[in-house]
Protein backbone atom coordinates (compact mmCIF):
# COMPACT_ATOMS: atom_id res chain seq x y z
CA UNK A 1 0.00 0.00 0.00
CA UNK A 2 1.21 3.42 -0.63
CA UNK A 3 0.21 4.72 2.36
CA UNK A 4 0.80 8.66 1.53
CA UNK A 5 -1.74 8.61 -1.38
CA UNK A 6 -3.71 6.90 0.66
CA UNK A 7 -3.92 9.09 2.97
CA UNK A 8 -4.29 11.57 0.60
CA UNK A 9 -7.10 10.06 -0.81
CA UNK A 10 -9.52 10.45 2.58
CA UNK A 11 -8.30 14.15 2.67
CA UNK A 12 -5.99 13.39 5.66
CA UNK A 13 -2.86 15.12 4.40
CA UNK A 14 -2.30 18.95 5.42
CA UNK A 15 1.55 19.47 5.12
CA UNK A 16 4.06 17.16 4.38
CA UNK A 17 8.16 17.49 4.63
CA UNK A 18 10.08 16.84 0.74
CA UNK A 19 10.21 13.41 -0.04
CA UNK A 20 8.45 11.75 2.27
CA UNK A 21 5.98 9.40 0.14
CA UNK A 22 9.54 8.50 -1.54
CA UNK A 23 10.58 6.92 1.67
CA UNK A 24 8.05 5.50 2.59
CA UNK A 25 7.68 4.18 -0.78
CA UNK A 26 11.50 2.46 -0.49
CA UNK A 27 11.53 1.02 2.78
CA UNK A 28 9.96 -0.68 6.10
CA UNK A 29 10.38 2.89 7.89
CA UNK A 30 9.42 3.54 11.49
CA UNK A 31 7.38 6.50 12.38
CA UNK A 32 6.11 8.13 15.85
CA UNK A 33 2.98 9.95 16.91
CA UNK A 34 3.37 11.42 20.76
CA UNK A 35 0.01 11.33 23.01
CA UNK A 36 -0.43 14.24 25.70
CA UNK A 37 -1.04 12.44 29.38
CA UNK A 38 -3.32 15.06 30.13
CA UNK A 39 -5.86 12.20 31.56
CA UNK A 40 -5.74 8.64 32.62
CA UNK A 41 -7.83 8.00 29.18
CA UNK A 42 -7.67 9.38 25.46
CA UNK A 43 -10.64 10.86 24.11
CA UNK A 44 -11.85 10.66 20.45
CA UNK A 45 -9.82 13.75 19.92
CA UNK A 46 -6.69 11.23 19.92
CA UNK A 47 -8.44 8.44 17.47
CA UNK A 48 -7.27 9.63 14.30
CA UNK A 49 -3.92 9.87 15.46
CA UNK A 50 -4.41 6.13 16.42
CA UNK A 51 -5.80 5.53 13.57
CA UNK A 52 -2.92 7.17 11.49
CA UNK A 53 -0.46 4.45 13.59
CA UNK A 54 -3.01 1.86 12.66
CA UNK A 55 -2.83 2.41 8.72
CA UNK A 56 0.69 3.20 8.96
CA UNK A 57 1.53 -0.44 10.19
CA UNK A 58 -0.89 -2.14 7.97
CA UNK A 59 1.10 -0.56 5.71
CA UNK A 60 4.02 -2.56 6.42
CA UNK A 61 5.76 0.48 8.20
CA UNK A 62 7.08 0.20 12.36
CA UNK A 63 4.49 2.77 14.54
CA UNK A 64 5.95 4.01 17.82
CA UNK A 65 3.81 5.96 20.42
CA UNK A 66 5.38 8.08 22.34
CA UNK A 67 3.71 8.98 25.47
CA UNK A 68 5.05 12.42 26.97
CA UNK A 69 5.72 11.66 30.46
CA UNK A 70 8.35 14.19 30.50
CA UNK A 71 6.11 16.52 27.94
CA UNK A 72 3.20 16.17 29.77
CA UNK A 73 4.67 17.71 32.79
CA UNK A 74 5.47 21.27 31.17
CA UNK A 75 2.24 21.54 28.44
CA UNK A 76 2.15 21.71 24.69
CA UNK A 77 0.87 25.44 23.86
CA UNK A 78 -0.01 24.57 20.28
CA UNK A 79 -3.68 25.60 20.17
CA UNK A 80 -4.27 26.50 23.72
CA UNK A 81 -5.45 29.90 24.56
CA UNK A 82 -3.77 29.70 27.80
CA UNK A 83 -1.54 27.70 30.35
CA UNK A 84 -3.00 24.42 31.29
CA UNK A 85 -2.34 23.53 35.16
CA UNK A 86 0.39 21.72 35.35
CA UNK A 87 0.20 17.86 36.80
CA UNK A 88 2.53 16.30 39.44
CA UNK A 89 4.79 13.33 38.54
CA UNK A 90 2.30 10.98 40.58
CA UNK A 91 -0.93 11.67 38.58
CA UNK A 92 1.01 11.68 34.60
CA UNK A 93 2.54 8.08 35.53
CA UNK A 94 -1.00 7.37 36.31
CA UNK A 95 -2.10 8.73 33.15
CA UNK A 96 0.71 7.42 30.89
CA UNK A 97 -0.18 4.14 32.35
CA UNK A 98 -3.83 4.55 31.46
CA UNK A 99 -2.98 5.81 27.53
CA UNK A 100 -0.69 2.53 27.59
CA UNK A 101 -3.47 0.33 27.87
CA UNK A 102 -5.83 1.72 25.53
CA UNK A 103 -3.34 1.95 22.96
CA UNK A 104 -2.59 -1.73 23.16
CA UNK A 105 -5.87 -2.86 22.01
CA UNK A 106 -5.31 -1.02 18.50
CA UNK A 107 -1.77 -1.90 17.91
CA UNK A 108 0.07 -4.78 17.43
CA UNK A 109 2.86 -5.18 19.72
CA UNK A 110 4.18 -8.38 18.83
CA UNK A 111 8.00 -7.82 19.32
CA UNK A 112 8.81 -11.02 16.74
CA UNK A 113 7.55 -8.89 13.65
CA UNK A 114 9.88 -6.57 12.08
CA UNK A 115 6.90 -3.53 12.05
CA UNK A 116 5.65 -4.93 15.94
CA UNK A 117 4.57 -1.56 17.47
CA UNK A 118 6.90 -0.17 20.19
CA UNK A 119 5.62 2.06 22.89
CA UNK A 120 8.06 4.59 24.65
CA UNK A 121 8.09 7.16 27.25
CA UNK A 122 10.42 10.44 26.63
CA UNK A 123 10.97 10.86 30.84
CA UNK A 124 12.96 8.06 30.05
CA UNK A 125 15.45 10.11 28.24
CA UNK A 126 14.77 13.28 30.02
CA UNK A 127 14.59 12.38 33.70
CA UNK A 128 18.50 12.37 33.76
CA UNK A 129 19.29 14.97 31.30
CA UNK A 130 20.48 18.12 33.32
CA UNK A 131 19.28 21.69 32.20
CA UNK A 132 22.90 22.89 31.65
CA UNK A 133 23.61 20.06 29.50
CA UNK A 134 20.34 20.54 27.52
CA UNK A 135 20.66 24.16 26.60
CA UNK A 136 24.90 23.22 25.56
CA UNK A 137 23.66 20.72 23.17
CA UNK A 138 20.19 21.45 21.90
CA UNK A 139 19.24 25.21 22.43
CA UNK A 140 22.69 26.36 20.66
CA UNK A 141 21.20 24.49 17.05
CA UNK A 142 18.08 26.43 17.30
CA UNK A 143 16.90 30.21 17.14
CA UNK A 144 15.08 32.02 19.14
CA UNK A 145 13.83 34.16 15.50
CA UNK A 146 13.46 30.59 14.44
CA UNK A 147 11.29 29.60 17.74
CA UNK A 148 9.16 33.07 17.37
CA UNK A 149 8.34 32.35 14.36
CA UNK A 150 6.16 29.46 14.95
CA UNK A 151 2.29 30.12 14.75
CA UNK A 152 2.30 28.32 18.29
CA UNK A 153 3.87 30.91 19.93
CA UNK A 154 2.92 34.07 17.83
CA UNK A 155 -1.00 33.39 18.96
CA UNK A 156 -0.06 33.28 22.16
CA UNK A 157 2.58 36.68 22.37
CA UNK A 158 -0.78 38.86 22.93
CA UNK A 159 -2.28 37.25 26.58
CA UNK A 160 1.40 35.93 27.53
CA UNK A 161 3.56 32.54 27.22
CA UNK A 162 5.89 31.46 29.81
CA UNK A 163 8.81 30.17 29.25
CA UNK A 164 8.10 26.93 30.23
CA UNK A 165 5.35 26.48 27.12
CA UNK A 166 7.99 28.40 25.38
CA UNK A 167 10.52 25.93 25.73
CA UNK A 168 8.25 22.51 24.51
CA UNK A 169 9.27 22.74 21.21
CA UNK A 170 12.55 21.97 21.82
CA UNK A 171 12.16 18.77 23.50
CA UNK A 172 9.72 18.04 21.85
CA UNK A 173 11.68 18.52 18.43
CA UNK A 174 14.51 16.83 20.96
CA UNK A 175 12.24 13.57 21.13
CA UNK A 176 12.15 13.22 17.18
CA UNK A 177 16.42 13.37 17.28
CA UNK A 178 16.41 10.98 20.28
CA UNK A 179 13.94 8.78 18.61
CA UNK A 180 16.08 8.95 14.83
CA UNK A 181 19.73 8.09 16.27
CA UNK A 182 18.51 5.30 19.25
CA UNK A 183 15.40 3.63 17.28
CA UNK A 184 15.85 4.61 13.71
CA UNK A 185 12.78 6.76 14.08
CA UNK A 186 12.70 8.76 10.58
CA UNK A 187 8.89 10.03 10.66
CA UNK A 188 7.40 12.62 13.12
CA UNK A 189 2.91 12.69 12.07
CA UNK A 190 0.89 14.52 14.04
CA UNK A 191 -2.86 17.42 14.13
CA UNK A 192 -1.92 20.33 11.91
CA UNK A 193 -1.27 22.53 15.11
CA UNK A 194 1.94 20.80 15.41
CA UNK A 195 3.64 21.41 12.17
CA UNK A 196 5.79 23.77 13.70
CA UNK A 197 6.93 21.53 16.68
CA UNK A 198 7.86 18.63 14.63
CA UNK A 199 9.74 20.35 11.76
CA UNK A 200 11.37 22.05 14.77
CA UNK A 201 12.68 18.16 15.27
CA UNK A 202 13.61 17.88 11.60
CA UNK A 203 15.66 21.02 11.52
CA UNK A 204 17.55 19.76 14.58
CA UNK A 205 18.34 16.49 13.25
CA UNK A 206 19.67 17.81 10.53
CA UNK A 207 21.70 20.80 12.15
CA UNK A 208 22.79 18.64 15.12
CA UNK A 209 23.75 15.12 13.39
CA UNK A 210 22.87 15.12 9.78
CA UNK A 211 20.28 12.67 8.30
CA UNK A 212 16.99 12.83 6.54
CA UNK A 213 13.52 13.36 8.80
CA UNK A 214 10.52 13.03 7.53
CA UNK A 215 6.97 14.88 8.61
CA UNK A 216 3.31 15.09 7.85
CA UNK A 217 0.06 16.53 9.56
CA UNK A 218 -3.24 16.10 9.31
CA UNK A 219 -5.91 18.59 9.02
CA UNK A 220 -8.00 19.58 12.59
CA UNK A 221 -10.94 17.51 12.40
CA UNK A 222 -14.00 19.90 13.37
CA UNK A 223 -17.51 19.38 12.63
CA UNK A 224 -19.50 20.85 9.44
CA UNK A 225 -20.77 23.99 12.07
CA UNK A 226 -17.31 24.93 12.87
CA UNK A 227 -17.02 23.48 16.57
CA UNK A 228 -14.28 20.73 18.15
CA UNK A 229 -15.07 17.45 17.01
CA UNK A 230 -15.38 14.56 19.73
CA UNK A 231 -17.13 17.07 21.98
CA UNK A 232 -20.69 16.03 23.19
CA UNK A 233 -23.43 17.43 24.93
CA UNK A 234 -21.64 15.99 28.08
CA UNK A 235 -18.05 17.36 27.29
CA UNK A 236 -15.18 14.79 25.66
CA UNK A 237 -16.40 11.57 24.29
CA UNK A 238 -13.88 9.63 25.64
CA UNK A 239 -11.99 6.16 24.83
CA UNK A 240 -12.61 4.54 28.63
CA UNK A 241 -16.03 2.96 28.53
CA UNK A 242 -15.98 4.20 32.24
CA UNK A 243 -16.05 7.04 30.90
CA UNK A 244 -18.15 7.22 28.07
CA UNK A 245 -20.25 4.59 27.52
CA UNK A 246 -20.55 1.94 24.83
CA UNK A 247 -23.80 3.25 23.95
CA UNK A 248 -23.19 7.10 24.55
CA UNK A 249 -20.24 6.01 21.60
CA UNK A 250 -22.42 4.39 19.11
CA UNK A 251 -25.13 7.17 19.86
CA UNK A 252 -22.24 9.61 19.00
CA UNK A 253 -21.53 8.37 15.71
CA UNK A 254 -25.51 7.40 15.25
CA UNK A 255 -26.19 11.25 15.54
CA UNK A 256 -24.10 13.03 13.55
CA UNK A 257 -25.60 15.07 10.22
CA UNK A 258 -24.88 13.55 6.92
CA UNK A 259 -22.13 16.34 6.16
CA UNK A 260 -19.78 15.13 8.92
CA UNK A 261 -20.89 11.90 8.44
CA UNK A 262 -19.46 11.55 4.87
CA UNK A 263 -16.42 13.59 6.26
CA UNK A 264 -15.56 11.09 9.10
CA UNK A 265 -16.29 7.75 6.91
CA UNK A 266 -13.28 8.87 5.12
CA UNK A 267 -10.97 10.07 7.64
CA UNK A 268 -11.56 6.95 10.21
CA UNK A 269 -13.24 4.53 8.49
CA UNK A 270 -10.93 1.34 7.21
CA UNK A 271 -12.93 0.37 4.92
CA UNK A 272 -11.28 0.91 1.26
CA UNK A 273 -12.08 4.55 0.14
CA UNK A 274 -14.32 3.31 -3.08
CA UNK A 275 -16.52 1.25 -0.38
CA UNK A 276 -17.56 4.43 1.36
CA UNK A 277 -18.17 6.12 -1.43
CA UNK A 278 -21.20 3.71 -2.62
CA UNK A 279 -21.93 3.41 0.86
CA UNK A 280 -22.19 7.45 0.70
CA UNK A 281 -23.87 7.05 -2.94
CA UNK A 282 -26.61 4.49 -1.14
CA UNK A 283 -27.07 6.96 1.42
CA UNK A 284 -27.79 9.65 -0.61
CA UNK A 285 -30.88 7.53 -1.90
CA UNK A 286 -32.37 7.26 1.66
CA UNK A 287 -31.23 9.82 3.88
CA UNK A 288 -33.60 9.31 6.05
CA UNK A 289 -32.44 5.87 7.05
CA UNK A 290 -29.03 7.14 7.95
CA UNK A 291 -27.41 4.39 6.42
CA UNK A 292 -24.34 6.01 6.71
CA UNK A 293 -24.49 6.63 9.94
CA UNK A 294 -25.50 3.23 11.38
CA UNK A 295 -22.62 1.72 9.62
CA UNK A 296 -19.54 3.90 10.97
CA UNK A 297 -21.43 3.94 14.47
CA UNK A 298 -20.88 -0.02 13.87
CA UNK A 299 -17.69 0.13 12.84
CA UNK A 300 -16.25 2.89 15.28
CA UNK A 301 -17.70 0.95 18.17
CA UNK A 302 -16.55 -2.28 17.29
CA UNK A 303 -12.97 -0.67 16.78
CA UNK A 304 -12.74 0.61 20.24
CA UNK A 305 -14.61 -1.22 22.27
CA UNK A 306 -16.15 -4.62 21.25
CA UNK A 307 -18.84 -6.19 19.34
CA UNK A 308 -20.81 -7.14 22.00
CA UNK A 309 -20.90 -3.05 23.43
CA UNK A 310 -22.11 -3.35 19.95
CA UNK A 311 -24.76 -5.47 20.43
CA UNK A 312 -25.41 -3.88 23.53
CA UNK A 313 -25.67 -0.46 21.89
CA UNK A 314 -28.12 -1.67 19.23
CA UNK A 315 -30.32 -3.14 21.52
CA UNK A 316 -30.45 0.16 23.99
CA UNK A 317 -30.95 2.60 20.99
CA UNK A 318 -34.07 0.08 19.89
CA UNK A 319 -35.80 0.67 23.37
CA UNK A 320 -35.51 4.33 23.38
CA UNK A 321 -35.55 5.06 19.42
CA UNK A 322 -36.94 1.55 18.01
CA UNK A 323 -39.32 -0.70 18.66
CA UNK A 324 -38.04 -3.12 21.00
CA UNK A 325 -40.03 -5.06 23.77
CA UNK A 326 -40.50 -5.39 27.12
CA UNK A 327 -38.76 -8.76 26.78
CA UNK A 328 -35.58 -6.41 25.93
CA UNK A 329 -35.76 -3.67 28.49
CA UNK A 330 -36.45 -6.13 31.38
CA UNK A 331 -33.20 -7.86 30.17
CA UNK A 332 -31.16 -4.79 31.30
CA UNK A 333 -29.17 -5.09 34.35
CA UNK A 334 -29.60 -1.76 36.84
CA UNK A 335 -26.05 -0.30 34.93
CA UNK A 336 -26.66 -1.07 31.42
CA UNK A 337 -30.59 0.31 32.09
CA UNK A 338 -29.05 3.32 33.77
CA UNK A 339 -26.18 3.86 31.03
CA UNK A 340 -29.19 3.72 28.58
CA UNK A 341 -31.06 6.30 30.31
CA UNK A 342 -28.47 9.08 30.81
CA UNK A 343 -29.74 12.27 29.74
CA UNK A 344 -33.50 11.08 30.18
CA UNK A 345 -35.23 13.30 33.03
CA UNK A 346 -35.57 11.63 36.43
CA UNK A 347 -38.78 11.63 39.32
CA UNK A 348 -38.51 10.33 42.29
CA UNK A 349 -41.00 8.62 43.65
CA UNK A 350 -42.35 6.75 46.92
CA UNK A 351 -42.15 2.97 46.86
CA UNK A 352 -44.93 2.87 49.38
CA UNK A 353 -47.50 4.29 46.95
CA UNK A 354 -47.46 1.26 45.11
CA UNK A 355 -48.41 -0.98 47.61
CA UNK A 356 -51.94 -0.88 46.85
CA UNK A 357 -51.43 0.93 43.18
CA UNK A 358 -50.80 4.24 42.22
CA UNK A 359 -53.49 5.66 40.24
CA UNK A 360 -51.75 6.16 36.74
CA UNK A 361 -53.14 10.12 36.02
CA UNK A 362 -52.29 10.80 39.77
CA UNK A 363 -48.82 9.83 39.48
CA UNK A 364 -48.42 11.55 35.66
CA UNK A 365 -49.69 14.90 36.92
CA UNK A 366 -48.28 15.06 40.40
CA UNK A 367 -44.44 14.08 38.92
CA UNK A 368 -44.80 16.97 36.02
CA UNK A 369 -44.89 14.28 33.38
CA UNK A 370 -48.09 15.59 31.90
CA UNK A 371 -49.51 19.42 33.21
CA UNK A 372 -52.60 17.93 34.51
CA UNK A 373 -55.07 14.82 35.07
CA UNK A 374 -57.18 15.77 31.77
CA UNK A 375 -54.10 15.96 29.62
CA UNK A 376 -52.66 12.55 30.88
CA UNK A 377 -56.34 10.94 30.11
CA UNK A 378 -56.68 12.13 26.83
CA UNK A 379 -53.16 11.29 25.46
CA UNK A 380 -53.83 7.81 26.81
CA UNK A 381 -57.08 7.82 24.82
CA UNK A 382 -55.25 8.45 22.08
CA UNK A 383 -53.01 5.98 22.52
CA UNK A 384 -49.66 7.95 23.55
CA UNK A 385 -48.56 7.35 26.75
CA UNK A 386 -46.51 4.07 27.65
CA UNK A 387 -45.21 2.53 30.62
CA UNK A 388 -42.05 0.24 30.10
CA UNK A 389 -42.80 -0.10 26.30
CA UNK A 390 -46.27 -1.31 26.92
CA UNK A 391 -49.22 1.07 25.95
CA UNK A 392 -51.78 2.12 28.41
CA UNK A 393 -54.88 1.37 27.07
CA UNK A 394 -57.09 2.39 30.11
CA UNK A 395 -56.99 5.40 32.43
CA UNK A 396 -57.56 3.16 35.47
CA UNK A 397 -54.51 1.42 35.25
CA UNK A 398 -52.37 1.30 38.28
CA UNK A 399 -48.56 1.34 38.81
CA UNK A 400 -47.53 -1.65 41.36
CA UNK A 401 -44.68 -2.76 42.32
CA UNK A 402 -44.74 -5.67 40.02
CA UNK A 403 -44.27 -3.46 37.27
CA UNK A 404 -40.73 -1.79 38.31
CA UNK A 405 -37.53 -2.65 36.47
CA UNK A 406 -34.55 -4.13 38.55
CA UNK A 407 -37.21 -3.71 41.49
CA UNK A 408 -37.00 0.62 41.27
CA UNK A 409 -37.20 1.56 37.93
CA UNK A 410 -40.40 3.01 35.45
CA UNK A 411 -39.82 3.96 32.19
CA UNK A 412 -42.44 6.46 30.96
CA UNK A 413 -43.20 7.11 27.39
CA UNK A 414 -45.33 9.89 25.82
CA UNK A 415 -45.53 10.38 22.15
CA UNK A 416 -42.78 8.44 20.28
CA UNK A 417 -39.61 9.73 22.30
CA UNK A 418 -40.45 11.89 24.98
CA UNK A 419 -39.20 9.59 28.09
CA UNK A 420 -39.42 10.03 31.90
CA UNK A 421 -37.60 7.82 34.12
CA UNK A 422 -39.41 7.47 37.33
CA UNK A 423 -36.65 5.95 40.11
CA UNK A 424 -38.34 4.46 43.08
CA UNK A 425 -36.91 4.35 46.97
Amino acid sequence: MNFIAELRSRNLLQDITPDTEEQLNKEMTSGYIGFDPTADSLHLGSLLPITLLMRLQRAGHKPYALVGGATGMIGDPSGKSQERNLLDTETINKNCEGIRKQLEKFLDFNASKPNGAEMVNNYDWFKDYGFIDFIREVGKHISVNYMMAKDSVQKRLETGLSFTEFSYQLIQGYDFYYLFNNKNVKLQMGGADQWGNIVTGTELIRRKGGGDAFAFTSPLITKSDGSKFGKSEGGNVWLDPARTSPYQFYQFWLKMTDTDAEKMAYYFSFHSVEEIQTLITEHQTAPHLRKLQKALAEEMTVLVHSTEDLEFAQKASDILFGQAAIETLRSLNEKQLLEVMEGVPQVNASKETLTEGSDILDFLASNGVFASKGEARKMIQNGGVSINKEKITTADFKIKNEHLLNERYLLIQKGKSNYTLAIFN
